[in-house]
């Protein structure tokens, strides 16, 4: 009996970075659960490279290592682009157990550029971070989408205008995101009717986050650049009264780099930045 070949096709639920849209590079996905990164370049190998040290560095806590995705190594396959084979990071889908996801994309730290990058690179980077909320907020919000009901859909604000988010943006939608009222519909205010399920509680994104603080504020091992913090829970089963338990994940790591015994003062200040914003406003709700 021949082998069935998978099936790949494009995330439903993919939020930031690069989409395999309309013939362009990007990720895929399968039947079976397994999520399929392009590795194009430099920051591609060095991605994969992170997550390989990262299975065996026993420096990192167990309980730690549940913020990032499982990842199980690399796998040549035709390109999304149609371009010809290429190696791909192969990684958990983060999304497969959700039928009807709530995320938000964070790129966290001020700064996003890394030490070892081009003038060109970091001229590009400064330029994003200082027209964003990066450079004063020490985040931004790369992508996002709420489930709003199974007439409507998601809303799915364009990812250049998320990035321009300012705090009084980012405080509106940390309320849309745990409301039980349309994102959509700006004439309404958002109820946050989910607010302490999923920002409160023992194992709520703001524990969750605190846990992940406890960390940074003592590991030298590594700096994230322009690494992201996902934060994703099913709205959908909120709104049918049932249990969805709310998670955060750590994502992207093309440009993390040794830390050589310093403190990521860089991730743990936008860290910090995202926790009272999101610990005020389980507050105002």
């Amino acid at each position: 009996m021949s082998k069935s070949v998978p099936l790949f096709k494009i995330p439903d639920h993919q939020v930031a970075g690069h989409q395999a849209l309309n013939g362009q590079l990007g990720p895929l996905v399968d039947e079976s659960g397994l999520f399929y990164k392009p590795l194009k370049d430099d920051r591609g190998l060095r991605e994969a490279d992170f997550y390989k040290t990262l299975l065996t560095d026993d420096r990192v806590p167990d309980h730690i290592r549940k913020f990032f995705p499982k990842s199980f190594g690399t796998q040549t396959l035709e390109a999304s682009d149609k371009s010809g084979p290429l190696p791909h990071l192969v990684m958990e889908n983060l999304m497969s157990k959700y039928a009807n996801p709530s995320i938000i994309d964070f790129k966290i730290g001020s700064r996003t550029w890394y030490p070892e990058a081009t003038d060109e690179y970091i001229d590009k980077c400064f330029k994003k971070d200082r027209e964003t909320s990066s450079l004063y907020l020490g985040f931004r919000v790369s992508g996002m989408q709420i489930y709003e009901n199974q007439d409507l859909g998601y809303w799915k604000p364009d990812r250049k205008l998320t990035i321009t988010y300012t705090a009084d943006d980012v405080k509106l939608v940390l309320r849309k995101f745990v409301s039980s009222n349309q994102a959509s519909d700006f004439k309404k205010e958002p109820d946050c009717k989910f607010a302490s399920t999923v920002y409160g509680g023992s194992s709520g994104i703001l524990a969750q986050l605190q846990e992940l603080k406890s960390w940074f504020e003592e590991q030298t091992i590594y700096h994230f650049y322009s690494s992201s913090v996902l934060i994703v829970f099913d709205k959908g089963s909120l709104l049918e009264g049932k249990k969805a338990a709310p998670t955060i994940k750590l994502v992207d790591f093309a440009l993390v780099i040794e830390g050589n015994g310093i403190l990521d003062h860089n991730f743990l200040g936008g860290l910090c930045s995202l926790i009272k914003f999101i610990s005020d406003t389980n507050k105002d709700c």
